[in-house]
């Protein structure tokens, strides 16, 4: 059976927004919403990590520039005005940093000197993943769906308390794992009956049928199988969800990636190697029984996780979520659907092999992409040739003050600091260090 073709692939499209890194201001936010809509996004993904306004207890989880609940109340609303469905996304299991790197949340973490996995056997573990879902819902209205995150739970079974429950017969990591998610999911549902949690699948691909079956994890969530490789193996995947089907999974989520997955910390986004990506998620889902997929995630990483540095800017990255939902709504990429992306984007010559260099478009926070391409192409390598020292220096302080000051319009000024620190000031501060030297020097022979 192939997947609705009136509309090219999956129906419903989330776009991703992982606010862990670089977290846009939320006026840039309510302008990208209307595009994202155009686009052919169908609703958001909302990875909020530390900018969610958590108060009480959980008030140490805010980070300084976190979101106010108005802000979030607001951007909500503008999101339901643009038809765009909700799912918020709260990691529940791995990938807890910025939970359990503090110190009052520090004797929760699985393994003691790791902040990234939470243990599983302790009963304040599970009280304050429900507080922190508590909170994240009493902001969020009507919701269908709640991700509880659950992906890349490293050193679990590790910590001494699981290394004794392991010690019991018949007991493994895996099944430690599904208890752990099973709980969670109990939780949700026993709160809220009307939301089904969503897990990513990468803690279950390698379960046995028969354990996946006998956890009662199936009846609970829906799986989202994520893949951001631009050769994503189809077959393999087809596989994989008939597996799902078997266990007992109603239904399964696709996850792609439109930007932060090329690069730990890469700069510009490869359209591509997204592009292909999308396309082979197209296979799948024509593969597959259109009853089974719910929808797919076009995810956009800023951080591989809490401690790494920032990948591409969302603005950055615009063209190729243009590019990659487009393909979606129209089951493939063609001269035709190239032509309606710049028309959306206001660029007169979208390149998706090649970094445009060139092209300046009208879409909100486009004037980053131009200076950021700049910066990416030729900062480096314009100072390391160190032509004419003094104009030199001056050209590039001018170019990155007007860059500051169209991030700043989008961003707050620690993230605006974070990447000129990543990408800007090592280059300047060598750059002035020569000219002061030479300065020196010419100043010492007179």
């Amino acid at each position: 059976m192939a997947a609705d073709m009136t509309t090219g692939g999956p129906r419903r499209r989330l776009v991703h927004l992982d606010l862990k890194g670089a977290p846009p201001r939320a006026a840039y936010l309510a302008e990208v919403l209307p595009l994202l809509r155009a686009l052919g996004a169908s609703g958001l993904l909302l990875e909020y990590e530390d900018t969610f306004p958590y108060a009480g207890p959980l008030g140490p989880l805010r980070a300084p520039h976190a979101y106010s609940p108005g802000e979030v109340r607001a951007v909500l609303s503008q999101a339901r005005a643009q038809g765009l469905e909700v799912v918020p996304l709260v990691q529940t299991f791995g990938h807890m940093e910025f939970v359990l790197k503090h110190k009052e949340f520090a004797h929760l973490r699985e393994v003691k000197v790791f902040p990234n996995a939470l243990n599983p056997h302790k009963e304040e573990s599970l009280a304050l993943v429900k507080a922190m879902i508590d909170q994240v819902m009493a902001l969020h209205k009507d919701l269908k769906w709640f991700h509880i995150g659950c992906d890349e739970v490293y050193y679990l079974g590790e910590g001494e308390e699981s290394k004794q429950w392991l010690q019991q017969q018949d007991n493994t990591p895996e099944k430690l794992c599904l208890s752990h998610i099973k709980a969670v999911a109990s939780c949700v549902a026993s709160s809220y009956p009307s939301v089904t949690p969503i897990v990513w699948d990468d803690m279950l691909r390698g379960i046995s049928e028969e354990t996946l079956a006998e956890s009662g994890v199936p009846q609970l969530v829906q799986p989202m199988i994520w893949d951001y490789a631009a050769d994503l193996d189809v077959e393999g995947k087809v596989h994989l969800i008939e597996k799902y089907r078997r266990c007992g999974f109603s239904k399964v989520w696709f996850a792609s990636a439109f930007k932060g997955a090329t690069g730990v910390n890469q700069s510009l986004t490869l359209i591509g190697h997204h592009l292909k990506n999308h396309l082979q998620w197209l296979k799948v889902a024509s593969n597959s029984p259109t009853d089974v997929l719910e929808g797919i995630a076009l995810t956009g990483w800023q951080r591989y996780d809490h401690f790494s540095v920032l990948c591409e800017l969302l603005p950055v990255a615009i063209p190729s979520l243009a590019v990659c939902l487009q393909a979606l709504e129209n089951g493939g990429y063609s001269e035709k659907t190239k032509e309606n992306v710049e028309k959306l984007l206001g660029m007169s010559n979208l390149e998706t092999e090649t970094f445009m260099s060139t092209s300046l478009g009208t879409f909100p926070g486009s004037d980053i992409l131009t200076l950021v391409t700049q910066v990416s192409f030729y900062l480096k390598s314009s100072v390391d040739e160190l032509l004419e020292r003094n104009s030199l220096l001056s050209k590039w302080n001018a170019m990155v003050q007007d860059l500051q000051a169209a991030m700043q319009q989008v961003f707050h000024d620690c993230t605006v600091e974070e990447w000129m620190e990543e990408n800007v000031h090592p280059s300047l501060q060598k750059l002035q260090q020569v000219v002061d030297d030479l300065d020196k020097a010419i100043k010492a022979q007179n």
